[in-house]
């Protein structure tokens, strides 16, 4: 299976940045460390091109962006400082997700494939925010129709916020469904509204997340009747998160992504499975749950 990175691109922090990128830097050294037998192949993830970010961005915003010409607000909103360097890693962390979009349905790798980032769900048609610039899995799912010819697309965001950039994208467009499982009172303070939204309460457990999970996806893919899945994991559900404010255990979230998955399988459709957020007090309990998400995808077959 394809699995895509870009953590070899940085760029300038802020000095007690909150967020620091070497979460995924740490995910691939232990993708690495699997046995060849997991069926892993790391490959590094392209710039995504104009041309493919014109499919859900405005012209004006990608450009400017680009060229590090928005405004002070528009940078505000997206939470990192403008640099060159940014630019690089965030056409990479689009391109990975494009990536491995095409491995799957060009049969390069069959069934699944995964990148070790992305799930910038924050990113709106015209702007960033969040630490979102632009919307790979809007993005992916815009390949997946275009250059093969994919009828409907399901989104089964889990990330602790809702995934109000992909909602506000595809509003009104019946190809793709967006589902989205997150904390009620969480970011943003403005939700979008997606085609099914499940808001839980702050401190939410194991059971009764998964409970919702579980009645989320029946509903999802019974009204989508997806040919191709986008699953955005996260790690910030995780009890202990510190953006997060729900307290789902790590088994939990693997059975979460079980259940994902097992709901790709019966559908008989492909998956492409990435990253979303982590803010782990410590980091390597976010990377584990990325782990898992990744060995669940690694271990996916249609049967």
């Amino acid at each position: 299976m394809h699995v895509y990175y870009s953590d070899t691109f940085t760029f300038p922090l802020p000095d007690g940045h909150r967020f620091p990128l070497v979460k995924y830097r740490l995910l691939r050294e232990r993708i690495l460390q699997q046995p060849a037998t997991c069926g892993a192949e790391l490959r590094l993830a392209p710039r995504a091109t104009r041309d493919e970010l014109l499919l859900v961005h405005d012209a004006d915003y990608v450009d400017a962006f680009c060229a590090g010409q928005l405004s002070k607000e528009h940078n505000q909103r997206i939470g990192f400082p403008w640099s060159q360097e940014l630019v690089e890693r965030t056409l990479r962390s689009a391109g990975g997700t494009i990536a491995a979009v095409r491995a799957v349905l060009r049969g390069e790798s069959p069934d699944a494939a995964t990148y070790l980032a992305g799930g910038t769900h924050h990113a709106r048609r015209d702007r960033g925010a969040g630490y979102c610039v632009f919307n790979d899995v809007a993005v992916g799912a815009r390949i997946a129709q275009r250059e093969f010819s994919i009828g409907r697309v399901l989104v089964v965001d889990t990330d602790v916020h809702q995934g109000d950039g992909t909602a506000s994208i595809f509003e009104g467009d019946d190809s793709v469904f967006t589902f989205s499982i997150h904390g009620a009172q969480n970011f943003p303070s403005e939700k979008a509204t997606s085609d099914l939204d499940i808001a839980l309460p702050d401190g939410t457990t194991d059971e009764a997340f998964l409970r919702e999970l579980a009645r989320g996806l029946d509903a999802s893919f019974s009204r989508a009747r997806p040919e191709f899945v986008l699953y955005l994991s996260g790690a910030d559900a995780l009890v202990g998160d510190r953006l997060g404010r729900l307290r789902v255990s790590k088994a939990g979230l693997q059975e979460r992504d079980r259940m994902v998955l097992a709901a790709c399988r019966e559908a008989g459709v492909e998956v492409v499975t990435v990253m979303g957020g982590g803010y782990g007090g410590v980091i390597a309990e976010t990377v584990e749950v990325y782990e898992a998400s990744v060995l669940a995808t690694l271990g996916y077959s249609r049967g």
